[in-house]
């Protein structure tokens, strides 16, 4: 799953609007498949809206040839600003839902990853040319028939634009923390791109860092392999 590479609140000084949608792809060397995320971010007036749309393909038929996508999760989160020429201008609500579905090999058999609905609200620092950008969200988090002993989620998003002073390179990020039953999951998909003189194609990876993440106890780092195109 990923999340937005750009801060979400990158705009709110800006007297114009803004949109960006991407298009990514990813070789998972741990899961050995192929994912692709389709993510967009716009503001306007009232504030900011994100989604992503990931496809896992690993459906196989009898020969080992992948015929279809086998789990897709989808995000939409808004922030609400109405005072963006204020002292509270960093300072957004946010509500946001998820969801998704999957299969197991071969659609031996599916599995729901299960509605859920988050509020709560959105703090946004900047460096002064809005390169370095660093967003805090707490969020209320309730799922629909899942227990969850403490409801709430913690996520930190982070963008480096030209990292170390070297045009093109961007490392960004987030960090999610939140409760499922009695177990914390922690799930980190730090990025690195290089745009190659162009805003449009980038060329770069991720590293997946989960702790307890979709069915896998403990810790794992998984190492992804991916490139970019930005409409």
């Amino acid at each position: 799953m990923k999340k937005l590479i750009l801060s979400a609140a990158i705009l709110l000084c800006s007297l114009t609007a803004f949109g960006q949608t991407n298009f990514q792809t990813f070789y998972d060397f741990g899961r050995k498949h192929f994912t692709t995320t389709l993510e967009g971010f716009h503001t306007d007036n009232w504030g900011n809206t994100f989604f992503f749309i990931d496809y896992d393909y690993d459906n196989r038929n009898s020969k080992g040839t992948v015929v279809s996508p086998h789990n897709t999760y989808f995000e939409i989160a808004r922030c609400l600003n109405f005072w963006q020429n204020s002292a509270l201008a960093p300072l957004s609500l946010q509500v946001e839902y998820n969801g998704g579905f999957g299969t197991f090999g071969n659609m031996a058999g599916a599995f729901p990853v299960n509605n859920a609905f988050l509020f709560g609200v959105d703090y946004f620092l900047h460096s002064g040319d809005f390169k370095n950008t660093l967003n805090f969200k707490l969020l209320y988090k309730q799922f629909i028939d899942l227990y969850s002993q403490v409801p709430f989620q913690f996520t930190t998003v982070w963008g480096c634009q030209d990292l170390f002073g070297a045009p093109g390179f961007r490392f960004s990020g987030f960090v999610d923390v939140w409760c499922e039953g009695h177990n914390t999951v922690v799930l980190s998909e730090p990025q690195l791109w290089y745009s190659f003189g162009t805003e449009h194609f980038n060329l770069g990876g991720e590293v997946e860092l989960s702790y307890n993440f979709a069915g896998m106890e403990g810790f794992h780092i998984l190492p992804c392999l991916g490139m970019k195109w930005v409409f």
